[in-house]
């Protein structure tokens, strides 16, 4: 009886089929996903571009986003290789094949090149990690070669047990031949392999019960050499002549096919059977490798190694604990987070930035719970909102063994060179290396100055050529020949729409048009934007411009502020992609024309510019803890006249990258009448996202200073008061505590309160203070330790965090932002800061009906004022009362996407604080003054 055939296109119908369910279900897991191949070819055979159009077929029919990669037959093994590295660091493609033969002028060294294909990606089964692991049976842990894949998967159609069974293989290829023997090993078969060499072959073919040949001669196995019944797989593919066809030739394969197949039991045949099926499992190869692929980057516990601490007694000072500790690479952390090779930049050892790619890698992924840590009113000295972020999260991390992400604002070099100190934390929780958090970092606030002083330059630059030029000079240097035309750039289209004017060709305006397009006709005194500088410098806050000959007298009183004050920070901090950043930018509003209208950068026309010089600050910055717990270091926006708080983006990354049940740790600038405020009813509103804990800081002198103790001055010794137990002052001052309770609950979400202690405070005072937090309304109360005992100091806190966000909470915005200007200002002074009512003062007013009539009614509000009492004015501590805050201007940051009105004296205060900050302390910070 003939043999029963195996058609290889009918099995590999199935095997595409079950595929092709197998990338939906992946999709509908995961909906911006899809496996990724690629075809890399040198040279331009006819025979490769035909095996190459077969595979390219099959992955669209399945679904699977294939690419050919075509190299010239110039390419030189170097070139090879580094395409070969580019796809190897490619997180979309799952599969790499490079189709062999190699044909290029140049000597190349094939094992070189696949061996060159990462692993993970060799779906060929070719580079020799593969095919080690094939060869010791870690079957489940390699790619199997796709030819003898396809043959097994003939072979089981057939209904044969392979186990137990005399296999025989012809032929020893690492293609096909060798990796057979061990597939057909390991699947329990007694398997002998021959070759050209082999004495006797016709008799050990006979022996088989299983015949597998790829040995590449024609035919060369007759059919009375076969076992009767025996299962024949037949992997050659060779040309023969044969008058009889068009072509004068037809493909055979290695066994002598009509006689054979009147001994085989079953036998594939030539063409038709083995071919179809390589292809198969090709396309079957890639799907697994995007399977794992899926299956190590899904959502669950990191596998993150921790760094132990040694904790010294006294604590040394916080350069010291940073030198001391020696930093985990980058790069690893990276990978143990979940962070892919591509989606990195590493910036050094110690520091990388995040591309914003990962952010649709992670789409799908559910959001991990968020934490925002703030405090009660502080004092000069600050209560340690910082080093409780850090602390909570080394907590949670190391000691807790849960996903965390700290995500922090990186400081201004101001503050840092002055007695304010870094913002890294301090003790031993703190972000590491502490120099570079606290210095240039990556170099995002050089590119806010280079990009802030941009636009200045360009206001007054534009004041000076429309006061020197006539409209068509001025529109000549605006729209230039370029090759005997002009053309309008993309930003002028969309000027001439804003006036208003329907034409694209420079030639069709007439001169009342080229007027309005030339000219902005900016008020001078109307400019708001400033120039910025990162370090203070007290000489330059109101300067003269324009002094130079060259200006023609055209001088203006102009400042500097701190780079972290520009609007281009607060529009870092709320952005949401790279597009919506260079929207932000383009709405900056940096003065009023002589009618009325506002000027924004894209009138300017540099917010494209803007945006390139802006394009890499985008991007987060990854660092670590002093325990190797991950902290994103990104943006730093002003909190006195901007919102205070880290990034969006930054955030968002975090929250994907944790997992639903790890944690994101974020801090809210200054007190949280002023950054939580501002977190909630700017950052939340345009993030979209909902923390589930607040956490509030407050510490014993802070509490004491409401109750009525002396004033505390930085740089100067904490009176008496403060460091002995004192019950009565410090029961007084927690009413403090109890409003800003209030003001987390407005917001509907729980409240947890940090007692961050100090060695002087004794145990009735923080027990005492944890008893009245409660009875305040807070979900819980604990003590911390983390300044000298690092996270495990803060696992209390960690442990109440983790209870608090499984508690009930109904988020709420504190007002609409529908609502009229004054309204918006008038509940936030009410609610959070305890006034009787507000009082806006002759240009609050003005600028009311301004932003009203230019469409800005509608932001959200951000208000500038002292951040040392919950009212206008510093010196009152605790909860005051009875008072009206005077609003004195209102300005708009238009672009950032709200307005900040000035209570009170609020830029003297600023400038106050700024000047302070400028103060060396040697002994309190060695490391400025290179002395430790």
């Amino acid at each position: 009886m003939p043999a029963q055939i195996i058609s290889g296109k009918e099995v590999s119908a199935q095997v595409r089929e079950r595929l092709k369910e197998d990338v939906e279900q992946m999709k509908l897991k995961n909906p911006n996903f899809r496996p990724g191949l690629v075809v890399l070819q040198v040279g331009d055979r006819d025979d490769s571009n035909l095996y190459i159009s077969m595979k390219l077929k099959a992955a669209a029919e399945i679904g699977i986003n294939a690419m050919h990669m075509r190299l010239p037959t110039t390419a030189t093994e170097e070139e090879i290789l580094h395409s070969i590295t580019e796809v190897n660091e490619n997180s979309s493609v799952h599969g790499l094949i490079v189709q062999l033969p190699l044909d290029s002028v140049h000597e190349i060294n094939t094992e070189k090149i696949t061996n060159a294909v990462a692993p993970e990606k060799d779906v060929d089964g070719l580079t020799s990690i593969n095919a080690g692991k094939l060869s010791r049976g870690d079957l489940g842990d390699c790619f199997i070669p796709c030819t003898p894949n396809g043959c097994m998967e003939l072979i089981k159609q057939t209904g044969v047990s392979v186990a137990g069974k005399r296999a025989v293989v012809i032929g020893r290829s690492k293609i096909v031949g060798a990796p057979m023997h061990d597939l057909l090993l390991w699947n329990h078969a007694t398997v002998t392999t021959c070759h050209s060499k082999t004495a006797d072959l016709a008799a050990e073919v006979g022996r088989a019960d299983i015949l597998v040949v790829g040995i590449g001669k024609a035919e060369m196995v007759k059919g009375e050499w076969i076992k009767k019944g025996a299962v024949v797989i037949d992997c050659g593919i060779n040309h023969v002549i044969d008058d009889s066809k068009s072509s004068g030739k037809r493909v055979v394969g290695d066994v002598h096919f009509q006689s054979a197949k009147e001994q085989a039991g079953f036998i594939t045949p030539v063409p038709g059977g083995v071919g179809p099926m390589t292809v198969a499992m090709l396309m079957a190869n890639t799907v697994l490798s995007a399977k794992r692929f899926l299956e190590s980057h899904q959502a669950g516990k990191w596998n993150i190694s921790y760094t132990a601490l040694n904790l010294q007694k006294p604590v040394p000072s916080d350069i010291v604990i940073s030198r001391s500790c020696a930093a985990k690479s980058i790069d690893s952390l990276a990978r143990e987070v979940g962070l892919l090779s591509d989606e990195v930049e590493l910036y050094g050892k110690t520091k990388a930035k995040v591309q914003l790619t990962i952010i649709k890698r992670l789409q799908s992924r559910p959001d991990g719970k968020y934490v925002v840590v703030t405090g009660i009113t502080p004092t000069p000295l600050g209560e340690g909102k910082s080093t409780t972020t850090i602390g909570l999260a080394q907590a949670m991390g190391a000691h807790m063994k849960l996903n965390v992400f700290a995500c922090v604002r990186q400081p201004s070099q101001g503050p840092t060179f002055g007695i304010k100190g870094g913002a890294a934390g301090g003790g031993y929780s703190q972000v590491i290396p502490m120099e570079e958090f606290n210095l240039h970092l990556t170099g995002d606030i050089h590119a806010i100055t280079a990009a802030n002083n941009l636009v200045a330059a360009a206001i007054d630059a534009r004041i000076f050529h429309e006061a020197t030029q006539s409209d068509k000079a001025l529109y000549n240097r605006l729209v230039p020949l370029s090759g005997r035309e002009r053309k309008f750039s993309p930003i002028q289209i969309n000027r001439l729409k804003k006036l208003g004017i329907e034409k694209t060709e420079p030639s069709a305006l007439t001169e009342e048009e080229i007027n309005h397009f030339a000219r902005l006709d900016i008020d001078p005194s109307s400019v708001t934007w400033q120039r910025v500088l990162d370090t203070n410098d007290r000489f330059l806050r109101k300067i003269t411009i324009g002094q130079s000959p060259t200006e023609k007298g055209y001088t203006r009183e102009a400042q500097f502020d701190i780079t972290v004050a520009s609007e281009i920070m607060a529009v870092l901090a709320l952005t949401s992609s790279l597009e919506d950043m260079r929207q932000r930018l383009a709405k900056m509003v940096v003065a009023t024309s002589r009618r009325g209208d506002p000027i924004t950068t894209e009138d300017l026309g540099v917010s494209g510019a803007l945006t390139v010089l802006m394009k890499d600050a985008i991007k987060p910055n990854l660092m670590q803890t002093l325990e190797g717990t991950p902290v994103f270091v990104h943006a730093g926006p002003f909190a006195n006249i901007a919102h205070g708080n880290s990034s969006i983006l930054a955030d968002k990354i975090a929250l994907k990258l944790v997992g639903p049940e790890g944690f994101v740790v974020t801090e809210a600038g200054f007190g949280a009448d002023i950054g939580m405020e501002k977190f909630f009813n700017i950052k939340c509103r345009y993030s979209g996202l909902r923390p589930h804990v607040v956490v509030l800081v407050a510490t014993i002198r802070a509490l004491k200073m409401h109750g009525g103790g002396p004033t505390v001055t930085a740089g100067m010794p904490l009176p008496k008061e403060y460091v002995e137990e004192n019950l009565n002052l410090l029961e007084k001052g927690c009413n403090n505590m109890r409003k800003q309770i209030e003001n987390a609950k407005h917001f509907g979400v729980p409240v947890v309160v940090a007692v961050n202690a100090f060695k002087t405070d004794t145990d009735a005072e923080l027990d005492l203070v944890c008893t009245m937090a409660k009875a305040a309304g807070a979900f819980d109360a604990v003590r911390c330790s983390h300044w000298a005992e690092g996270g495990a100091g803060a696992v209390a806190l960690g442990e109440a965090v983790q209870k608090a966000s499984s508690a009930p909470s109904n988020f709420k915005f504190l007002y609409d932002l529908d609502l009229p200007i004054a309204d918006k200002i008038r509940i936030i002074a009410q609610k959070i800061y305890g006034a009787d009512d507000i009082e806006l003062l002759a240009e609050a007013q003005h600028k009311v009906a301004l932003y009203t009539k230019q469409g800005f009614a509608n932001l959200p509000i951000c208000m500038a004022k002292t951040h040392l009492s919950l009212s206008h004015e510093a010196e009152k501590k605790g909860v005051p009362k009875g008072f009206i805050l005077p609003i004195r201007d209102i300005r708009a940051s238009v672009g950032a996407g709200f307005l900040f009105p000035l209570v009170g004296t609020i830029c003297s205060r600023i400038q106050a604080y700024m000047s302070l900050t400028f103060l060396p302390s040697q002994s309190s910070y060695p490391w400025i003054l290179g002395t430790s």
